[in-house]
């Protein structure tokens, strides 16, 4: 990895390694609607699993649940594409509508053949900004990106230690591809109470040598473990993470976006 200017990192030193990391599906999340409680449905699966909190437990929440309770869910027959929405979707063969609602979530197109790839309000460089057909009741409905994820994180986490007692971090995490790599992984989109990157420059590897670039993307490692589990066509959208070892910290995931001046290929 490049060399940060100025990391955001939370600690430099390693965290010992823990064999016992575990990850757990948590069963029986129902179909989430606008306005839905997602803490208050999320403890009540566990309770029904009897499954338990413990301090330090790591939650990693799909995106598509934080946006369906969010409202953050659009309506296709409410839109009416733009000129420019009708010219990509003709190239592309796409509804415009959905070109339409993925201009308007985007703050940048990069690329509009042969797919729309774009940076979101948010800085994240993805494929339709981030809106998406799957796993969403009805042909014309279609969901958004949270408005704010980090905050989405730190509001889920807050609800969960008040409602069960612990210390809980969140992650909320989507499917991105990636450039030069075929298949999806799931990345951390939001964060709250785990470290987003864990700067390793200025330590030294195992035969003694000083490392001076690598910065590990701690949340999107933990965010992709749980994506094994996370199976689309199940219904697994919560997923627990026990035995991770980690340092509390308020890192939010919009850290882990390289600046622009540090962007090689923009």
């Amino acid at each position: 990895m490049a060399k940060r200017s100025n990391s955001r990192a939370s600690t430099r030193k390693s965290p010992a390694v823990n064999p016992d990391v575990r990850l757990f599906r948590l069963p029986g999340i129902p179909e989430i609607r606008g306005g839905d409680d997602l803490c208050e449905q999320i403890t009540s699966a566990a309770r029904k699993a009897r499954m338990h909190y413990e301090n330090g437990d790591v939650l990693v929440v799909a995106q598509k649940i934080v946006s369906k309770a969010e409202g953050a869910v659009v309506n296709l027959e409410t839109i009416e594409p733009s000129p420019q929405a009708r010219a990509i979707a003709e190239r592309q063969k796409k509804d415009p509508r959905l070109v339409e609602v993925i201009l308007t979530e985007s703050r940048r197109l990069v690329r509009t053949d042969p797919v729309l790839i774009a940076e979101t309000r948010h800085g994240y460089v993805c494929a339709n900004a981030g809106v998406d057909h799957s796993n969403v009741p009805g042909d014309d409905i279609v969901t958004l990106l949270p408005r704010d994820p980090d905050q989405s994180a730190k509001n889920l986490a807050a609800a969960l230690r008040k409602r069960t007692g612990k210390r809980v971090a969140v992650i909320i995490s989507d499917t991105f591809g990636r450039p030069w790599r075929l298949g999806l992984t799931n990345v951390a989109i939001g964060a709250s109470g785990v470290p987003v990157l864990h700067d390793l420059r200025g330590t030294r590897d195992r035969d003694g040598k000083p490392l001076t670039a690598t910065i590990l993307a701690v949340a999107d490692e933990l965010a992709a473990a749980a994506g094994l589990l996370m199976d689309k066509s199940e219904g697994f959208p919560v997923i627990l993470i026990r035995g991770y070892p980690y340092k509390p910290s308020a890192e939010p995931a919009t850290s882990i976006i390289r600046p622009a001046a540090e962007d090689l290929f923009r």
